[in-house]
């Protein structure tokens, strides 16, 4: 009988182990936090995102890293998302309009400037946007305007130097800013444009002809997922940002403050 009842704690033992692997498990799981954020943030926020999880103990986040306009519509269909970060407030403006951001969320964090590169070997004298109308410049890299914030600023600038019709034929789109600048990196185009803090991770291979001016600021807002299952821990990593260890970070990274 003794053993009998031996046997039938240990099975109960092994079966309330089971139930506490599950149920840490299912913990740790909940503990993930999935942030959809712009290309250009990658680095800086792969930084942050480790000071975190060191601030945040058991806590786990999952970067997701595209063209803010990709980004948004992975969300729109979906996809698991607590946080979404864009390069620009028209891809914000956007989930605002489809009701894909908790309400009263949002807010800009970080902000950059806009910059046309040129390979680091270049011998092309790019003193001005007018420059890119030399017969050399073959190609020019840029994000497309149609889906990626740094296309849209970039066609701002085209357009009010009413230089963007006389130089199409020589566009060349990239799919995110991390593109353009690899295509300018690679020399496969003679000049390119990416944010300030992108030519600034490749300085050995691209070089900066010169700071455009945009007229829309370029500001970076961020907001929680209406849908997150993760609402308080989505706060917690916006909360994150304003710490001076994230600040000094994003500096370090060469974002301004909005």
């Amino acid at each position: 009988m003794a053993e009998v009842r031996a046997t039938l704690l240990r099975g109960v033992c092994s079966g309330m182990a089971a139930l506490l692997i599950g149920f840490n498990l299912g913990a740790a799981h909940g503990a993930e936090l999935v942030v959809s954020a712009a290309a250009s943030l990658t680095n800086a926020f792969r930084d942050i995102g480790r000071g975190f999880e060191a601030a945040n103990p058991g806590s786990t986040i999952v970067f997701n890293f595209a063209a803010s306009d990709v980004l948004l519509a992975q969300i729109a269909k979906g996809a698991p998302a607590d946080v979404f970060a864009s390069a620009d407030q028209e891809a914000m403006d956007k989930a605002v309009v489809q009701g894909v951001i908790a309400q009263g969320t949002r807010r800009d964090f970080v902000r950059n400037k806009l910059v046309l590169i040129a390979p680091a070997d270049s011998s092309l004298a790019l003193t001005a946007l007018s420059s890119l109308s030399a017969d050399a410049v073959k190609r020019i890299a840029m994000g497309n305007p149609a889906s990626v914030p740094v296309g849209r600023y970039t066609r701002e600038a085209l357009d009010k130097a009413g230089l963007w019709t006389r130089l199409e034929p020589k566009y060349v789109y990239a799919q995110s800013v991390r593109q353009a600048l690899d295509y300018v990196a690679r020399g496969e185009v003679e000049a390119g444009f990416v944010y300030a803090t992108d030519a600034a991770i490749m300085k050995d291979k691209v070089k900066v002809a010169g700071e455009i001016a945009t007229t829309t600021p370029i500001l970076y807002p961020i907001a929680v997922v209406k849908d997150s299952t993760r609402q308080a821990l989505a706060q917690s990593f916006l909360q994150y940002l304003a710490t001076a260890a994230s600040q000094a970070t994003l500096a370090r990274y060469g974002f301004g403050k909005p």
